[in-house]
């Protein structure tokens, strides 16, 4: 269900808790490895997670938004969360990166828009900490920015986004299903030469293996030779990079992965490399000129972290062993491979800025591809 809201000359979309209509792979019958996906295979399975979008839609030439993630609903500069940053391919700008690896933590949420609206993300989480009357002497703040270029079908230089849009999606943030495709980030965004956006996707652990939950969430814009559960779909359309020209293979890929496992910084490093396993699972190749970072955090309260140090206790502090962590590299692996499915399977066709369209993945086309593929 939609929510139309009107503020200044730009058209918002904000979709409710409910995402109706929306497509996604494994309604095609994929299934995406061996682990089960969480109840709403999304990284809100993730307890305490939640996602916000604002969408930025005017004319013919604005195709853009802000997607925020946060760990939890409290006041995450106080409780700060483990946290580690990967970079598959630097070609890119990821604010707050050196001090997440340097310090082990993040302490805002993370914010995901275009590559020129980075300085806005910064501005709007700056004005959502300071927001808490907690923080009222808080003069430094490590906020964390994502981005991706989606120039092709954006004005990118008009910088549309501003700080109030990224106020609000944080500000709108809820738990529940996720929407996915051209929404927030991933407005203006394509993939392997087909519009794509944001996707979404989660695996639930066995009770053998700790039981925990990992979620991805992923904003799609990148090259390479699509293949969707090990189907070549990108030979078998005949689109893919390297057919015409070389250009039609670079762009970016921000990957953010949650988990209520009990990790520290050193093992969601760890996690945060096999999540560009799962982007290779779908035929992406990291270019050199993708921008290809993953974060990852855990929201296990007993990892927490408090900015006043007279409220940290090591008791109860029990952080998975290198041997206990192996299931969360697959559950990683298997829910990336799949967000980024989805970010294709919810996209539809789009025009933007100078007349370009990039057309959604042809599903009849795929569907008649799956039943040759059957024996």
């Amino acid at each position: 269900m939609k929510k139309i809201l009107f503020c200044a000359s730009f058209l918002f979309i904000a979709y409710t808790a409910e995402v109706k209509g929306q497509e996604r792979a494994r309604q095609y019958g994929f299934e995406f490895g061996v682990m089960s996906p969480g109840p709403l295979n999304a990284i809100t399975d993730v307890v305490g997670v939640k996602v916000g979008q604002v969408t930025l839609l005017e004319g013919e030439s604005i195709r853009t938004g802000v997607t925020a993630i946060l760990p939890h609903d409290g006041n995450i500069f106080r409780e700060k969360v483990p946290a580690a940053v990967y970079v598959g391919n630097g070609f890119g700008k990821l604010a707050g990166s050196t001090q997440i690896q340097e310090l082990g933590n993040l302490e805002t949420p993370i914010v995901l828009t275009n590559t020129l609206s980075v300085a806005a993300g910064l501005d709007g989480i700056i004005d959502y900490v300071f927001s808490f009357p907690e923080n009222s002497a808080v003069q430094s703040v490590n906020a964390v920015v994502g981005e991706t270029n989606d120039g092709g079908l954006n004005d990118i230089r008009g910088r549309h986004v501003k700080a109030h849009h990224v106020l609000s999606a944080i500000q709108r943030a809820s738990a529940g299903p996720v929407q996915e495709g051209n929404v927030g980030a991933g407005t203006g965004t394509t993939a392997f030469g087909f519009k794509a956006g944001i996707g979404t996707s989660s695996r639930k652990l066995p009770a053998s293996m700790g039981g925990y939950t990992v979620g991805v969430l992923v904003q799609a814009n990148f090259g390479g030779v699509l293949q969707v559960d090990g189907l070549p779909l990108g030979k078998l359309l005949n689109q893919y990079s390297f057919r015409q020209n070389l250009e039609s293979v670079d762009g970016s890929c921000m990957i953010v992965v949650a988990t209520d496992a009990p990790i520290d910084h050193r093992n969601l490093e760890r996690i945060a490399k096999r999540a560009m396993m799962g982007l290779a699972r779908t035929g992406g190749i990291a270019s050199n000129g993708s921008g290809d970072y993953v974060i990852a955090f855990s929201v296990h309260e007993g990892m927490r972290i408090p900015s006043d140090l007279r409220e940290y206790s090591n008791e109860g502090r029990l952080p998975l062993l290198n041997d206990e962590v192996t299931g969360l590299f697959l559950a990683t692996i298997e829910a990336t491979e799949e967000a980024i499915a989805n970010a294709l399977f919810a996209a539809e066709d789009m025009k933007g800025k100078g007349g370009r369209e990039i057309k959604a993945l042809p599903k009849q086309r795929i569907r008649e591809l799956i039943k040759a593929q059957k024996p």
